[in-house]
């Protein structure tokens, strides 16, 4: 099994980045891996509409170390935790997603990865515009 790293330099200040990616509203401006459609509230948890069907994400609290790890339950069950943090940058803030290989094949690895760049790169022209 193997783990990626994907990252993007945001040239903004990193509680900015961390303060829009942690609110949930915006979920659909910069995260269409995730979230397709708007996002509700069911305690504790947020459910979405995805590209593989409705899931539900249930985030860290909201915290001063800038991380966004959050718990992603699909359709069929099957939870997968994703490490998310905002890191201060030089430039900025950097954005650091891992992405775990699990059960998917090498190429199902880098079509998620792509999506995942996707998503990152989003968030950056939002932020950046």
């Amino acid at each position: 099994m193997q783990s990626r790293h994907l990252s993007v330099v945001i040239r903004r200040p990193p509680f900015e980045v961390y303060d829009f990616a942690a609110e949930p509203d915006n979920l659909v401006r910069w995260a269409a891996g995730l979230a397709s459609a708007d996002v509700h509230r069911e305690g504790a948890a947020l459910v979405a509409a995805s590209p593989m069907g409705p899931v539900r994400i249930v985030f860290v609290e909201r915290n001063a170390y800038g991380v966004l790890d959050h718990d992603v339950t699909t359709p069929d069950g099957v939870t997968t935790h994703n490490p998310l943090r905002v890191l201060a940058h030089p430039d900025g803030a950097e954005v650091v997603f891992t992405l775990r290989q699990l059960a998917m094949t090498d190429d199902e690895l880098d079509r998620d990865a792509g999506l995942v760049r996707a998503d990152l790169e989003r968030l950056r022209d939002l932020l950046e515009a």
